[in-house]
C-alpha cells in the first residue's frame, strides 16, 4: 500500500448501509470469478439515493454509467459507514471501484474488520466531523504515515487516528497474508 494516497474525494453522509454500498440483488455474482468480481466496482455505491451522495453537492454518481471503475481514490462518510448486514461484499465493492481509502467518523464493527482481514480497504476513522469540510470532487491526499487527510482544494489538514493493531494486516494485505508473513500460516 503506498504511504499517500491522492485523487478526487467522494461525499457521503451518515448511516452508509452495506445495501446502499452492494445492493443485496447484486449478491449472485460470484467474487471468485473475475469477470463476475468486477461487477461489484460497477455497483458499488449504486444503492445510495443520488440526492444524498456528494454532500454537500449532491446528485454524483460513483462509478459512472458504463464503467467499472469510479473517478474517485477515497471516500469521506460520516458516523456509522457500512451498517447493516454482514456481507463481506461491501468492502470488496467499494475496492474494486478502485477506491483504497475510507474516512470515516466511526464504522459499522464489521465492516471495519472486513476492509481489514480482507485487505480490501484501509479504514480510517476522524476524531472531527469532517463531512462538512470537503464536497465530491475536491482533491486530497490521505497520508497514512502521519495519519491525516489534507484537501488540496482548500488548503485544510485534518488528522486522523492512527490504525493502531491493523495497521500491520493492511500493509500485508489481509488477515490471511499476514497470517503468512508472520508464520501463523504456511506458505
Amino acid at each position: 500500500m503506498e504511504p499517500r494516497i491522492t485523487g478526487k474525494v467522494f461525499v457521503l453522509g451518515d448511516n452508509i448501509d452495506t445495501d446502499q454500498i452492494i445492493p443485496a440483488e447484486y449478491l449472485s455474482y460470484n467474487p471468485a470469478l473475475p469477470e463476475e468480481r468486477r461487477q461489484f466496482g460497477r455497483l458499488a455505491l449504486s444503492g445510495v439515493p443520488l440526492a444524498q451522495s456528494g454532500l454537500p453537492k449532491g446528485n454524483c454518481r460513483f462509478v459512472q454509467e458504463g464503467k467499472f471503475k469510479t473517478d474517485y481514490a477515497v471516500i469521506l462518510g460520516g458516523k456509522n459507514f457500512g451498517c447493516g448486514s454482514s456481507r463481506e461484499h461491501a468492502p470488496l465493492a467499494i475496492a474494486e471501484a478502485g477506491v483504497k481509502v475510507v474516512v470515516a467518523e466511526f464504522y459499522a464493527r464489521i465492516f471495519y474488520r472486513n476492509s481489514i482481514n480482507g485487505g480490501y480497504l484501509v479504514p480510517l476513522e476522524t476524531p472531527s466531523r469532517l463531512v462538512e469540510q470537503f464536497s465530491t470532487g475536491d482533491e486530497v491526499e490521505v497520508d497514512l504515515a502521519a495519519p491525516a487527510i489534507t484537501n488540496r482544494t482548500t488548503g485544510k489538514s485534518f488528522a486522523l487516528s492512527p490504525l493502531g493493531q491493523a495497521g500491520p494486516i493492511i500493509l500485508a494485505g489481509g488477515v490471511f497474508e499476514y497470517a503468512r508473513k508472520t508464520g501463523l500460516l504456511a506458505r
